[in-house]
C-alpha cells in the first residue's frame, strides 16, 4: 500500500511538470525504499540484497538526467561523497551508532539527493538524525532502525525537487 502512495504521488508530479527523465528517481527510491524500511524495522537490517544493487540502477537514472540537465554527475557524486562520507565517519567513529547497511545506503541516497543539490544532502542528514532522535526519545530504550529517517526525507527530495 505504501508504494501504491508513494508512486500515485510520483504520478500527480509527472502529470504537473516533473520530466519524465527524472520520474525514475523517486519511483525507484519509493520502491526500494519501502521493502528497505519494513526490513529495518523489523530486522534491525539493511540487506546487501537491495542497498548494493541500488547503486548501478540509481547510477542509470542519473546518466539518463544527466543527458537532459547539467551538473547532474557532479551533484551525484558529491552526494555520494558527503552523505556516504558522513557515515562512514560515524560508523568508524562509533560502531553502534549506525549498522553497515545504513553506510551503504547513505552511498546511494547521497547519489540521487546530490543529484537534485549538494544542499539538500546536508538536509536529509540532519533531517535524518533528528527524526532517529525524535523515535529513540519516543521508543526509549533499545535500538532504533535508521534506514527509515534517511529514506523518507531522501524520497522527499527526490519526489518535490524545486526543478522538477
Amino acid at each position: 500500500m505504501a508504494v501504491a502512495v508513494l508512486w500515485a504521488v510520483v504520478a500527480v508530479r509527472v502529470a504537473t511538470g516533473m520530466p519524465w527523465w527524472w520520474a525514475g528517481v523517486p519511483l525507484l527510491l519509493g520502491w526500494v525504499g519501502v521493502l528497505l524500511a519494513v526490513c529495518d524495522v523489523r530486522a534491525y537490517r539493511l540487506p546487501d540484497v537491495l542497498t548494493l544493487p541500488a547503486y548501478p540502477v540509481a547510477l542509470v537514472f542519473i546518466a539518463v538526467a544527466a543527458l537532459h540537465r547539467p551538473g547532474v554527475s557532479a551533484g551525484a557524486a558529491g552526494g555520494l561523497l558527503l552523505f556516504g562520507g558522513v557515515y562512514a565517519v560515524v560508523r568508524l567513529i562509533s560502531p553502534a551508532a549506525l549498522g553497515p547497511g545504513d553506510v551503504k545506503l547513505a552511498g546511494v541516497l547521497g547519489l540521487v539527493v546530490g543529484a537534485v543539490a549538494v544542499g539538500a544532502v546536508l538536509a536529509v542528514v540532519v533531517a535524518a538524525a533528528l527524526f532517529t532522535l525524535l523515535m529513540a526519545s519516543w521508543r526509549g530504550r533499545g535500538a532504533v532502525p535508521h534506514g527509515p529517517a534517511a529514506l523518507l526525507p531522501a524520497w522527499l527530495v527526490t519526489a518535490f525537487a524545486p526543478w522538477v
